[in-house]
Order: structure tokens, then C-alpha cells, then sequence
């Protein structure tokens, strides 16, 4: 991307055009001084927060290595949630390993079955189960399934021998299409058995 080469004495405005320093309002000026003071410094912020993610989950997976050759053996992988807690028992890290789900073209087949159940039981059908059945279906606003509703449709005992096979459908149907690593810090509240969060988060400082 090219950038247009700004005389001195001007500035360009958000809609490309160049503007003479003297002819900008002292409110607009200090306007812009704020946001770029700040965005700097959000700027030096998400780099440091960076560089202790990585450190962070380095750390970690080195030391739950160390810990389990003690007992002389090793990990098969760095998949798993962990929790370390500081020798007085104040503070808890834990890191968490959050998979994304995804449906194959083997739901399609379980929606099939599935409404073959609810034709049939139109007449007796507990209404409660329709609404579960159409919600789990319904896509979000991104016209993606809900995945942990269809998911919840495995636990009706239904004994339905189509029901059974739709439910066998959607466990095959479900694939892990990929993961994401949290590290989360807490701290005990005064002595008692419960944690709160120290927030990395902007909105929960």
C-alpha cells in the first residue's frame, strides 16, 4: 500500500484530503492528540501482554514436563488443562485448551430421522420436545448450528429406534476442527476456598 507524501504545515483528514495545519480547530487538534497518545500506549500494552502469553504458556508446558519426569515417563502432547497453584495456596493459574466443534454432512442424515420422529409423533409428542428439536436446529447470526444444543439432544431418552440412529448420527457427525489455549489467573479470596479472577481483560479491569 502506497502512502500519499504529507507536506510540512499539513495533515491529512479521514477522508484523504490534506489540510493545513492552521486551518484545524485547537479542539480537533487535541482531539487527535489524545487518541494517538492513547493508542500508543494500548499499542505498547498488546505487546507486552504478547510477550507474557507466549512466555506464559512456554513456562508452563516446561514445568508440567520437569513434574512429570519426576515420575520418569513423558507427555504425549501438550493437549490438557493444568492447574498450578503457589506454595500458600493465594494465587491459581490455570491453562485450559477450549475446542471448536464442528458438524459434517452426517447431520443432515440425523435432522432426516429426526423428523421423521416428529411426523410420526405429531399427535403425542410432548411440545417440549418439538421446541428443543427446531431450537437446536436454528442457526445463530452467523448461520452456523449451535453446536452444544444439538449436542444436548443426546440426553432425552428417547428410545425410538430412528431417534437412536439419529443420535448415533450426530455423535459421528461431530468433529474437532481446531483449538484455542487460555491462560487465566486468580487470587484466593482472604482464606476462604474461592478465587477471583485477575482480569487481563480491558473491559474486566
Amino acid at each position: 500500500m502506497q502512502h500519499t507524501p504529507i507536506p510540512n504545515g499539513y495533515r491529512m483528514n479521514a477522508q484523504g484530503h490534506l489540510i493545513h495545519e492552521g486551518m484545524i480547530k485547537p479542539i480537533d487538534s487535541a482531539r487527535d492528540k489524545l487518541v494517538l497518545e492513547l493508542v500508543e500506549q494500548a499499542r505498547r500494552l498488546h505487546e507486552a501482554l504478547a510477550r507474557f502469553k507466549g512466555r506464559a504458556f512456554g513456562d508452563i508446558e516446561a514445568f508440567v514436563d520437569l513434574s512429570v519426569e519426576q515420575y520418569g515417563t513423558k507427555r504425549g502432547g501438550t493437549k490438557g488443562n493444568v492447574s498450578l497453584l503457589s506454595f500458600d495456596g493465594r494465587y491459581m493459574i490455570k491453562k485450559a485448551v477450549q475446542e471448536s466443534i464442528a458438524f459434517d454432512e452426517r447431520l443432515q442424515a440425523a435432522r432426516v430421522l429426526i423428523d421423521e420422529c416428529l411426523h410420526d409423533w405429531t399427535e403425542g409428542a410432548r411440545p417440549e420436545v418439538i421446541t428443543l428439536v427446531n431450537d437446536a436446529f436454528r442457526t445463530d447470526t452467523k448461520g452456523e448450528i449451535r453446536t452444544a444444543r444439538v449436542l444436548a439432544l443426546r440426553r432425552l431418552e428417547i428410545t425410538d429406534e430412528r431417534w437412536q440412529r439419529a443420535m448415533q448420527a450426530i455423535s459421528e457427525a461431530c468433529q474437532v476442527v481446531g483449538s484455542k489455549s487460555y491462560i487465566r489467573i486468580y487470587e484466593r479470596v482472604g482464606h476462604s476456598d474461592q478465587y477471583r479472577p485477575i482480569s487481563l481483560d480491558i473491559a474486566g479491569v
